[in-house]
């Protein structure tokens, strides 16, 4: 009897390791009312549902404590607000904050998240200007609630997936160097400029990866992931998920039953400018050729078995730098100021959450999922695609997928020489200092080791 027992628990740790894979799959609409700011403020406020935004995540179970995926059709969400998504999706999914992660697809003509700053702006009776903090949280409780309920529907994962395809013409990088050095041009989402629309692509990453889940024949899950700013036209209060999420949308039409979920990459430094001139036409027509991209990346996915013992789960925490100009008494001053224009008042709450976070020595999660050969990032901020890029020579013989847009609290992430080039994303808008570069790319390597 004695020889039983030790043999038991012997055996025992292989046993649970050995939990069959299951993964439950789960969606809630997050749709602003009319009325809602968009873009932080940037935009005009809803007033029309063009299309309507969803949370789409999965649970992954059987690798010990659950791992959650989640993307979510809006512009942002930081600091705080990421905080309170991560956690009542930990809750519901019985895991822990650390192994949850949030992102958005960063769509302009969708609202943002960040309690932290509506907080700051309360204090001078500005609360739900920058966003609709009381339709954050029932957007928070809708999300929470679908996962939880997915658990019951969890089913068993018996292969993995993996794809790759070229995206034709979607693409191109925002900064267009001149022979100085420097940003000539700046290509934003939809370039008017003809001239500046016929540069070159410039540095992008032209291909779109994904991962199927299957169970036995059947795809549960399609997760895809694409580099660039998502925007076509907006700016007038016209609700939308924009090309990526009608992209999306119509390969769950192609392939009911399944779920798609989409995550915008390191795509900080990346718009559709090349490609758009901000004509409506031009929004259905970017969405197919990326559902082309999706349709492709799936159809040569290799398949493969995976079983628990293939899942790994890695998170470190680092600190970001901050911007040497987010002085936090003058970032108060202009809060408080009456006269001062709103959106700059509303800029400076986002810059002074940001500044507060980095003064009490908070840190920021950076995390990967592994599946045997294949990692999948999971990263904070508008990163630089050069991220993405230099992560994948980092493992050249494997499959390294990137997410962007966790976190959104630090704006603009670029790399260290793009701070002294000029250009947009490196201005005023980047609440980090160029010496951010070091400490990702660090965190980045310890995630791939």
């Amino acid at each position: 009897m004695r020889r039983l027992i030790c043999v038991i628990f012997l055996l025992l740790p292989a046993f649970l390791h050995a939990a069959p894979l299951r993964v439950a799959v789960f969606e809630a609409d997050v749709t602003p009312p009319i009325g809602t700011p968009l873009c932080d403020a940037l935009v005009m406020p809803a007033k029309e549902i063009v299309d309507s935004l969803s949370a789409r995540g999965i649970v992954l179970l059987g690798s010990g404590d659950p791992i959650v995926l989640v993307a979510i059709d809006w512009v942002g969400i930081g600091n705080s607000g990421h905080d309170a998504f991560r956690d009542a999706i930990a809750k519901a999914a019985k895991t822990k904050r650390e192994r949850v992660a949030v992102h958005c697809l960063h769509q302009h003509d969708a609202p943002g998240c960040d309690f932290q700053a509506d907080e700051i702006l309360a204090k001078h009776q500005l609360s739900g200007k920058l966003f609709d903090p009381a339709f954050a949280r029932k957007a928070i409780d809708r999300v929470a609630a679908a996962a939880a309920k997915a658990l019951d529907r969890a089913e068993p994962v018996t292969h993995l997936g993996v794809g790759k395809a070229k995206v034709e013409e979607v693409a191109s990088n925002r900064r267009v160097m001149g022979l100085d050095g420097k940003v000539k041009h700046v290509r934003f989402s939809a370039t008017k400029d003809p001239k500046v629309r016929a540069e070159p692509e410039g540095l992008i990453d032209p291909y779109l990866q994904s991962l199927t889940f299957w169970n036995g024949d059947r795809p549960i899950a399609v997760l895809s992931y694409y580099a660039t700013h998502p925007q076509s036209h907006y700016g007038k209060g016209q609700v939308s998920c924009d090309f990526p999420g009608l992209a999306r949308n119509l390969r769950d039409k192609a392939m009911p039953g399944t779920m798609h979920i989409h995550f915008n990459g390191a795509g900080g430094n990346v718009t559709a400018g090349k490609y758009n001139d901000g004509a409506v036409a031009n929004r259905p027509i970017l969405a197919q050729r990326l559902e082309t991209g999706m349709k492709s990346a799936f159809d040569s996915s290799n398949k493969a078995a995976i079983d628990a013992k293939d899942v790994e789960w890695r998170r470190i925490a680092i600190t970001l730098p901050p911007s040497e100009r987010l002085k936090i008494d003058e970032l108060s001053k202009m809060i408080a100021d009456e006269s001062a224009p709103l959106a700059l008042r509303l800029k400076s709450a986002r810059d002074l959450a940001w500044a507060e976070r980095c003064r009490r020595g908070d840190k920021i999660d950076v995390q990967a999922l592994k599946l045997g050969g294949v990692y999948v990032l999971h990263l904070p901020g508008e990163l630089f695609v050069e991220y993405q890029l230099a992560a994948q020579k980092m493992r050249p013989n494997d499959s390294v997928l990137t997410a962007a847009y966790g976190d959104y609290g630090m704006g603009y992430i670029g790399v260290q020489a793009a701070y002294s080039e000029g250009g947009y994303e490196t201005g005023p808008v980047s609440r980090v200092a160029p010496n951010v570069e070091s400490p990702l790319m660090d965190g980045i390597r310890q995630l791939l080791r």
